[in-house]
């Protein structure tokens, strides 16, 4: 339809006509189906058919849509637009310019075409490309957008292009390059470390290329095994290499891969330990995408990772404490990683967190997961929870924290007959349970109601002769 001899003469006039008519048609076969068909009534085959027109029309009608979109801009005045703000490929302006290995700046979606074709020189200069990553040059973007804005322009969102296969040789010679760099000089490791870093961050392919290679992530890995991390110098390589472990542990089919590699797990616990306060987070984090695979669980729980991540949440830097605390709840899934945080001090510290009102959330999640755990009853007894969640259910507002506070309470009540004293005043006092029997959620008020019958029974008292 769009290449009609009517669009030719007037494409507005001859695209609304369309539209109309496509809309009429669809109303047509909508009502056809929806009258002509029961629940009850045998499906034939004119109805199928009723639904594969519409559905070919609704596509038409999008089809349609989009090309008046694009005929739109296409015929939008860029006369006087500054011959830098043309992609040099497609002779049109720049909706997404980057800037290639040569130097020069094209739009994306133009040079990625360009490359998914083969090519692998500048169109522009001839020059041999390096690597075909693309950069984006938000300073000509900003001239543009400026330029757009003060004539009154709408610039449409860029053209999509998938650029997930370029994963092209000048792209492995590069990652090989980096690597190689790595087992270099130290100023050489740290260029080639925070060049991983960027490209890991950026660009899925870089992610993928170390779970094709078995030696890659050793060589990643290998500068961590000699350096000194509490020299300033030594501690920028240290972050940048623990960061590049970070974003390829996002790729699942490097989860294992990481997690199995020897001296890993060992790395990142000393980066825990070590390091700049984003090193340490970043190393949290790792642990917690890596825990994401049941197997890994396990691993990571068996390498003693529990203790310094609750160190870490004890220490409480607040750009640490949301990523310990993930890794944390993550690995106690895990029925034995339970008995080791609790070993470890797990309790101790996530109430004196929750007794600061800090990332109550995810903590209290975390003490609900423990609670299935008796030694860790028995630590929440001692050390006042009883009060501190009473409190928190006065306070919050939030449907899942008074949730979790109650079961936490309700364990410690089915456990620790010693606390039923103070969970009769709060209750006579406050009426606290019964409030939350009567509108928390439905497994909150399954709780509550628990507690009260458990708490309000008479106690019975066996006699012997």
């Amino acid at each position: 339809m769009a290449k009609s001899g009517v669009f030719e003469r007037d494409p507005t006039a001859a695209a609304k006509v369309t539209t109309d008519n496509l809309k009429k048609e669809l109303q047509r076969l909508v009502k056809s189906i929806v009258e002509e068909s029961s629940p009850d009534e045998e499906i034939g085959f004119g109805f199928i058919d009723c639904i594969d027109r519409a559905t070919q029309t609704l596509q038409s009608l999008k089809d349609l849509k989009e090309a008046m979109k694009h005929r739109s801009y296409d015929n939008t005045s860029f006369d006087s637009c500054p011959q830098e703000f043309n992609c040099p490929l497609s002779k049109e302006i720049m909706r997404d310019p980057v800037i290639i290995s040569s130097g020069k700046t094209y739009d994306r979606a133009s040079i990625q075409k360009w490359l998914k074709a083969g090519n692998r020189t500048c169109p522009k200069t001839q020059q041999v490309l390096t690597h075909t990553i693309l950069t984006p040059n938000y300073l000509v973007r900003d001239m543009i957008t400026q330029w757009c804005k003060n004539r009154g322009v709408r610039l449409p969102g860029p053209l999509v292009y998938s650029d997930q296969n370029l994963a092209t040789e000048p792209n492995q010679s590069l990652f090989r390059s980096l690597l190689n760099k790595l087992s270099s000089s130290l100023p050489d490791q740290k260029e080639a470390a925070s060049s991983l870093r960027s490209l890991t961050k950026r660009i899925p392919s870089f992610r993928a290329f170390f779970g094709e290679s078995d030696d890659a992530i050793p060589q990643l890995l290998a500068p961590l095994s000699v350096i000194k991390p509490e020299t300033e110098t030594h501690r920028d390589l240290q972050e940048d290499l623990i960061t590049t472990l970070l974003n390829l542990s996002i790729h699942d089919n490097n989860k294992k891969i990481v997690a199995e590699t020897p001296n890993a797990i060992p790395i990142l616990l000393d980066a825990l330990r070590l390091g700049t306060i984003e090193t340490r987070s970043n190393a949290a984090a790792t642990l917690f995408t890596l825990s994401a695979l049941d197997s890994n669980k396990s691993l990571i729980g068996k390498s003693g990772a529990l203790k310094p991540l609750i160190d870490l949440l004890d220490e409480g830097h607040v750009i640490a404490m949301k990523d310990a605390a993930s890794a944390i709840f993550n690995l106690c899934i895990v029925h034995e990683n339970k008995s080791r945080a609790v070993r470890d001090g797990a309790v101790t510290v996530i109430l004196k967190k929750i007794g600061e009102r800090v990332q109550v959330d995810e903590l209290l999640a975390i003490l609900a997961m423990l609670s299935s755990n008796q030694k860790a009853v028995e630590e929440m007894s001692d050390l006042g929870a009883v009060s501190c969640l009473f409190s928190l259910i006065k306070e919050t507002s939030c449907d899942r924290n008074k949730e979790n506070c109650i079961a936490i309470l309700h364990t410690i009540c089915f456990n620790d007959r010693t606390q039923w004293r103070e969970m009769k005043e709060e209750e006579s006092k406050y009426g606290t349970l019964s409030r939350v029997a009567g509108d928390g959620t439905s497994r909150a008020k399954r709780k509550a109601n628990g507690i009260l019958d458990r708490i309000n029974r008479p106690i019975n008292r066996t006699h012997t002769a």
